[in-house]
């Protein structure tokens, strides 16, 4: 017998609901990958020089990242349209003259270096609207801060493939959707919407408010994965590299999930535990379909499993 989560039903119920949170083990252990994000990326689309970066600037185009002198950052010139970009989703670094060095390769950056993002990112609102618009129980995926390139074009790949409706990532300490990311979708990116949010937990909160039920992947001490009905509108959220699930994000979640494992490694890597979480989710609600004929006439048909 499978287990049946809470009615999805709201109000303002949702903030007395806290999982159980194993402190003492890291609750997401994958294989090793970088802490942050991929030198390589760091200079894929990138443009430096005080005119070159002023234009990307104000022609409103989307940046993932800006590093920049802190006597540049205050000048009359950047500091406004700073600010337009950073409330756009953009992170600003201040650093020395030495770092610019090295991340454009002893290039004359003249203070200043954006790396260009090569996919402009949805309003988290737009996207949850978009996505309760094309199915009334949509899967969202949330990445608490996956660092390597790789493992999110894979998660979107899987996520596009299978039938989510779309992602929502960090501002900071993430990565951000580059051009190794693009690639690694293999054109996923051209169909699945991508938020980029200041503050997670309060996008949790918002998923919530919408009617959002709130999975987050554990190692380790969450309830097994199939033995779980996953019904209705889903969050799902998936756990960094190095360290999964920050408490924080733990406690928002309303259910902890683990995939169980009967050999000897004792965790997956991460793109590979979100494709089954997200296969055991759809898979369950193709079980409810009776599937009449065969080829690319079949019919399908919806079966009331509760009857």
């Amino acid at each position: 017998m499978t287990e049946k989560p809470h009615p999805v039903s709201r109000n303002n119920s949702y903030k007395s609901r806290k999982p159980t949170i194993n402190k003492t083990k890291s609750l997401l252990r994958t294989n090793s990958y970088p802490k942050a994000l991929e030198k390589d990326d760091e200079v894929n689309d990138l443009v430096y020089g005080r005119h070159s970066v002023l234009t990307s600037l104000e022609s409103g185009r989307q940046l993932n990242r800006i590093w920049i002198t802190n006597k540049l950052h205050y000048d009359t010139r950047f500091h406004s349209l700073l600010q337009i970009a950073k409330a756009k989703g953009t992170v600003i670094d201040e650093v020395n003259i030495q770092r610019l060095n090295q991340i454009t390769h002893g290039g004359n950056h003249q203070g200043v270096a954006a790396q260009i993002s090569p996919y402009s990112y949805q309003d988290l609102d737009e996207l949850i609207s978009q996505a309760k618009a094309s199915t009334d129980k949509p899967v969202i995926i949330i990445a608490d801060g996956i660092a390597d390139p790789h493992n999110l074009g894979a998660i979107i790949r899987t996520a596009e493939g299978l039938g989510a409706q779309g992602l929502v990532i960090p501002q900071r300490r993430a990565a951000g959707v580059t051009s190794t990311v693009t690639k690694v979708a293999a054109g996923a990116l051209e169909f699945f919407p991508v938020a980029r949010v200041v503050n997670l937990s309060r996008a949790l909160e918002t998923l919530k408010m919408a009617g959002f039920w709130i999975y987050g992947t554990t190692a380790e001490g969450g309830k097994l994965l199939h033995s779980i009905e996953l019904r209705g509108a889903i969050g799902l959220v998936i756990g960094s590299e190095e360290n999964g699930l920050s408490l924080l994000t733990q406690r928002l979640c309303d259910q902890l999930i683990s995939i169980p494992l009967e050999g000897k490694t004792p965790s997956l890597n991460v793109s590979v535990a979100a494709a089954i979480t997200l296969y055991e989710i759809y898979r369950q609600r193709w079980s409810s379909r009776l599937y009449l004929g065969s080829g690319p006439n079949y019919k399908v048909k919806e079966i009331n499993c509760d009857s």
